[in-house]
Formats: C-alpha cells, structure tokens, sequence
C-alpha cells in the first residue's frame, strides 16, 4: 500500500481558542465544506461531531481534543484538479482553563493552527494562555476573528487586542463587509476582491470586484493592502528594495513570501467571518492550504539518544527510521486503551513491533486507526507527518516516544502543569471499591494533569487536578463509563511548603540487631533553590527536577558511589512530607558533602534512611513556610456592579491589576488566593443579577500570610 497523499500536501492543525470563541462551531463548518459530514452539527443543539462524550454535549464545551481527517480543495482551484486536493488532520482543542492540558499536548504534535478570537471580545484570557503554550512549540498561527454577525462585534477592536497583547507581527489579511446583521462577506486585502458566501450553507463563495463596495470601505481597503504588503516583502531583502523603487511584486511571489513569514513566526494573518453564519470558513480553509507549513516545512524533530544520551535529530521522510511521540491515552469501551500519536520520521505498518525508550521494551501494535472524531477507519500503515492512533499498545503513557529499536531515538517530553485543587472520595459500597482504584488509574493515564495519592494517615484517596470542573467532570466519568458510584468530600487547595534559609544537618541512622546491622550517616547543607538558572548551565555534579535539586559534593570517598543514588531517593521522600503541616516540600536545593560508611553494616536502605531523616530536620530549622496557589481572575461585568465585584474580590485577599472596557461590560483583572474562590460563581451570580462571568487559571505560588498559615496547620492536626 503506498503513501495516498504527498507530505507537500499534508497539513497537521489544530482550532484552538478561548472557551466559547467559537471554536467547535467553526470545526463543525470545517467538516462540512471538506464533506465529512453532510449535516451540520450545533453545539447548542448537543449534535456536533467532535463533541461527542455526553458531559461534552450536556455542557455545550468541549473536553478532551478529537482528531479528524479530512480533504479541502482550494476555492480558487477547480475541484476536480486533483493536484490541489490537501489532506488535513485537525485537531478541535478544548476552550476551558481546567483542560489545558489538552490545548498543551495538541500543540506539541501539530505543524500549525488557526486561533478563533471572539468578534465582541477579542483577545480573552484563556486565548493569552493557548497564544503563550503556541509560542511556546514555536507552531505558526493564522488568526480568524469569529462571530462578527454578533451584537457589539468589532473587528477592529478584536484586532487591536490582538496587537496588544499577543503579538506586534498579526495583520489584516481582510476587513469584513459589514458587521452585526450586516455582515455579508469579507474584503481580500491581497487580492483586492470581495467575497460574498451565498447558497443554503454559504456553500457558494462568490468573487466580487471591489466597485461594488460604498466608497469609505475602498479607502480602507488600499490602506490595508498597502500595510499588508509592506508586512509581505520585509521577509526578502532583494523584494523589499524592488519594493522600494516602485516595482509591485506579483500575487505569487507575495503569496511565497507570505507562507515563508508565516512558517518563520514572522507574520500572523487575520481572518474574519462568522463560523455560526456560514461566512468566512472557506477562505480560512484556502490559508491553511496556502500559508501553514507541511511537515516537511518544519525543523527535524530532536531528541537524544537514548544509549549515548547525545542529541539527535529525524527529518519528515518515510525513509528515516521510524519515530513517535504518543501524546494521548483514550479508553474506548469496545477496544479498550487507544494511543494517539504523531509519526515524525518513517513508516509503521499495523503487526509490527516498536521500542518504546522509557521502559526500554518492545511492544506489538495491533491494528492502527485513522480517526475521524469518534468513528474510525483502519488502516494497514502509517506514513511520516500523519496523526493516528493504536490499539493493543499496553506499557505505552503520553509523552511516551515510539521508534526503532536499531535506531532508537526518544523525544523531548511534554511538561504538564502541576494539580493546584483537590477531592477525597470514597467508594459507596464494597463492589465500587475494586472499580474505584481500577477507573481512577485508568483516567490517571489519560490525563498527566489528573493525579490520584492516597493520604497516609487516613488511607482516603485523594485525586487531585486543575479546578472544579475537571474534577466534576473525572467523578462524573468515574460514574458514567466504569459504573462506580462514589462519595465526595469537599475541594480542597494543594498546599505546598519550602524553606526560606539555608540549614546544615547530619542524619545518622544505625541499628544493631544479631547478625549484621545497619549503618548510614550523611552531612548535608540546604538552601532555596535558584530558579533563574537555566538547567544546561548547572555543573556536571548537579541534578535538577522540578521543585528539587541535587548536589553532591563527596570528596574522598566518605560515601561510596553506589550508595549516592539512595541518599537522593532518600532526600525526595524526606521532601514529600512537610514539617509544618505535611504538604510537599518543593523548591530545595540539598548539597551531600560529607557523611561516613562502615564496611561491613552500612547498605542502601540506611543511607535512604538517613538522608530522609537529616532533610526532615533541616527543614524544621531553615525557616519553613506553607505556599498557596494563586489565580490569575478575570470578572467581565456590568458597569453598575464594578463596586460590588472589586470589592468582593478585595474582601477575598484579591489584588486587583486593572480593568478596562470590552464592549458594554467592564473587565477587572486581580489576582486572588485558589482558597477563596470555591463556589464564587454563585456569588458573583447573586451580586450581579446573574449577568456577569469570570475565568481564573493557575498563575503562581505565593507565601501564605501567617493568620492564615496558623489556621492552616490547625486543621491538620
């Protein structure tokens, strides 16, 4: 079977955007121009083709990212030139602050992205956090200002918070004509042609020339073509001085320097048009086609070798060694677990095995499927640049790399933020009890920001997560897809510690019982660690993992080599219990300087011993403080109840950064303890008549102020 498509014509993408920007909507338009699907699905009606899990479509969001094929022929092309026909493989991204995670992982396996803005609202916060994870995997965007046929729409003001708070490089690739109940179509400001979308589903696009625009719109438009241009040809020195002597490039050599800006992340182009109207998507669709890179525009994936442990690198081609990167775990109640992933370098043909660098095992893949949302087709082999995902693959986590095991490469992993709120729960009955442990390390694995920890002094179980919502959603799934029925206790904040002063300590730990005995004894020095260090320019001797480091400075052999590695373990369970009020200890540095053996006694359980002993009480001395995650919150308001908000958010240790006007509301930014805002949606409703909304995400931890650190460690006696 060979490849059905050139890589050329291949683009992986991803819709990502604020939550309720519009973006399954524009996705679901997106299937039914590309003719997936021969209805089209609304969220509000609970019938879309991405959103396919029930919680998704009873709350009208979306939750987990689903991926779809699809074929779009440009409009400019005749349909049945099949030179022109391009395979995309989409990803539609959930909106919500609580699934980052998925916004987080689908941008590190796609080339490129369209990024849905709000016409009303403009740049939201959620889109500032999805804009800063893209910069983040370097993934070139196009920008579409949606849902300009709304009340209060302004593309210009979208625009400009464009340029305000995401990037100074965005720009107008169209002006709208119209907006509100007027909006009929879009202006190219490349081509300098109007565009009118007619038919039953705007399925018609219609190409106007400009005379038939009102005179003041003509205006606009040569300004912003000219602006464009300028934009265009600063990417060609040669183009640019031509430029400058008067001669106009022609539409494909702008067209060629527009997509090799695009690539470089030197240009975003902005789109508008109303996904919800029929307007617009087609011609997003062209850009994608025209201005997004294939995978054979990016850079060649790194990782390292996994034997030498020195970079290494695989180019877009099916005839590199085969390469991987898993970056979803789904369970599916008829396959059981499915593994999502992005085939960088090689080919994979369903029955063969791949070696995965983690557990340094192989593995057999059964069959291998290409999904389109939650249908699937199976096919026999998987082709460089493709998305699909795996059934039979047992040992395999997300972030996991697949590869060759002749040539072994495993790639760069993807960092995922740490859980900031937690729940006990506890099975109903006996029978629930199997299930519970069961279903929760099933969507454990799913979700690298779900994280389940039994407490050791209660034995409860307590998962932990990204906010209300997620674990809602997770005790509702629990419920739903494994049948196990459970009780909840309420949220509560993952507190952290840290010390604030440097220690030194010894631990010792030596028992003598008949027969040989026990012997460990370490000196340590510990100190908060320095964050502003970047982790290649630490010293050969020092290990850095999140929130810990490691020094070892042992001289002379006090401490045998081989027992190095158990002092550092060691040191990690002394930090998994604080000293004040038990929470994880993060942010130490511990240096190992000194210490002593004994020939016959001392083995690797007594140095673990010692080690977690000596941290345990350093950190009683070293001037320990409780940390609390603190929220970035954003309250859009009524003018008439900015008194009662902000005030509200000051009576709850809120600081407030600014407001500013979006439209007839008013939004206040503050930054507020996690602990003081559980259940704040039902007394901002009740404050406001019902008529404002708020979003928060984790920003930072910060010390507790002692009144509330004593009444803290209260609790937990």
């Amino acid at each position: 079977m060979e490849r059905d498509y050139p890589l050329e014509k291949v683009r992986n993408i991803g819709i990502i955007a604020h939550i309720d920007a519009g973006k399954t909507t524009t996705t679901e338009r997106v299937l039914f121009y590309t003719g997936v699907s021969h209805k089209i699905g609304e969220v509000h009606d609970g019938e879309t083709t991405t959103d396919w899990m029930e919680q998704e479509r009873e709350r009208g969001i979306t939750i987990t990212s689903a991926a779809v094929t699809c074929f779009w022929t440009p409009t400019y092309a005749a349909i049945t030139d099949k030179s022109k026909k391009h395979r995309f493989n989409i990803i539609d991204t959930p909106g919500h602050i609580d699934f980052t995670v998925e916004v987080k992982r689908s941008l590190r396996v796609l080339d490129g992205a369209v990024v849905v803005f709000d016409g009303v609202a403009g740049v939201e916060p959620q889109s500032e956090t999805n804009w800063r994870y893209a910069d983040e995997a370097s993934v070139p965007r196009i920008c579409f200002i949606n849902k300009l046929d709304r009340t209060g729409a302004s593309f210009e003001h979208s625009y400009s918070t464009i340029l305000d708070r995401l990037t100074k490089k965005a720009v107008r690739m169209q002006i709208p004509i119209g907006l509100e109940d007027h909006h009929e179509g879009v202006v190219d400001l490349l081509k300098m042609k109007a565009y009118y979308f007619e038919g039953e589903m705007g399925n018609k696009v219609i190409e106007k020339d400009l005379s038939s625009l009102p005179e003041n719109m003509k205006a606009d438009a040569e300004k912003y073509h000219a602006e464009l241009i300028e934009k265009i040809v600063e990417q060609d020195d040669a183009v640019m001085n031509d430029y400058l002597e008067g001669k106009v490039p022609d539409i494909d050599t702008l067209k060629k320097l527009m997509r090799k800006g695009v690539i470089a992340n030197e240009i975003f182009p902005v789109f508008a048009g109303s996904a919800l109207k029929n307007k617009g998507v087609q011609l997003v669709l062209d850009a994608v086609v025209d201005y997004l890179p294939s995978p054979t525009d990016i850079p060649a994936i790194e990782g390292v070798n996994p034997d030498t442990e020195e970079k290494d690198v695989r180019h877009a081609s099916d005839s590199e060694p085969f390469a991987a990167l898993a970056f979803k775990v789904a369970t599916d109640p008829f396959v059981g677990q499915i593994i999502f992933f992005r085939v960088y370098s090689g080919t994979l043909a369903a029955g063969s095995y791949v070696y995965n660098p983690r557990t340094r095992n192989k593995e057999r893949i059964g069959r291998i499927l290409r999904m389109h949302a939650n249908d699937r087709e199976e096919v026999k082999k998987v082709y460089a640049g493709e998305i699909a995902a795996a059934v039979g693959l047992k040992d395999t986590i997300t972030s996991d790399t697949l590869c060759d095991e002749e040539k072994p490469i495993e790639l760069y992993r993807i960092i995922f933020p740490e859980p900031v709120i937690q729940l006990r729960v506890e099975p109903k009955t006996k029978a629930d009890q199997e299930k519970m442990g069961m279903a929760l390390n099933r969507l454990a694995q799913e979700d690298p920001t779900f994280k389940v920890s039994t407490d050791p002094e209660t034995n409860e179980t307590i998962i932990a997560g990204m906010g209300e919502l997620h674990l809602e959603i997770i005790v509702d799934r629990m419920k739903r897809e494994f049948s196990v029925e459970t009780n909840v206790g309420k949220p509560q904040v993952a507190y952290r510690e840290t010390i604030t002063s440097t220690a030194e300590m010894e631990g010792k730990y030596i028992k003598q019982s008949g027969g040989r005995g026990n012997y460990g004894h370490v000196r340590i020095r510990i100190k908060p660690m320095d964050q502003n260090v970047d982790i290649d320019d630490l010293p050969k001797n020092v290990k850095r993992e999140k929130g810990f480091e490691f020094i070892n400075t042992i001289k002379g052999g006090s401490i045998p080599q081989e027992y190095i590695p158990a002092c550092e373990k060691g040191f990690k369970e002394g930090l998994d219990r604080g000293v004040l009020a038990g929470f994880k200890l993060e942010n130490v540095s511990v240096e190992l300087y000194d210490g002593s053996f004994h020939e016959v006694d001392s083995n690797e359980m007594a140095f673990k011993i010692a080690a977690s002993m000596a941290i345990q009480d350093a950190c009683k001395i070293a001037k320990p403080v409780i940390l609390e995650p603190m929220m970035k919150v954003e309250v859009v308001t009524p003018d008439k109840f900015m008194g009662d908000v902000t005030g509200s958010l000051s009576s709850k240790r809120g600081i407030i950064e600014g407001m500013e006007a979006r439209g007839m509301n008013q939004a206040v930014k503050a930054v507020v303890p996690l602990s003081e805002m559980f259940g704040y949606m039902t007394s901002l409703r009740s404050m406001t008549e019902g008529r404002a909304g708020f979003t928060m995400e984790f920003l930072r931890y910060d010390i507790v102020p002692n009144s509330v650190a004593t009444s803290i460690i209260e609790s937990r006696k």
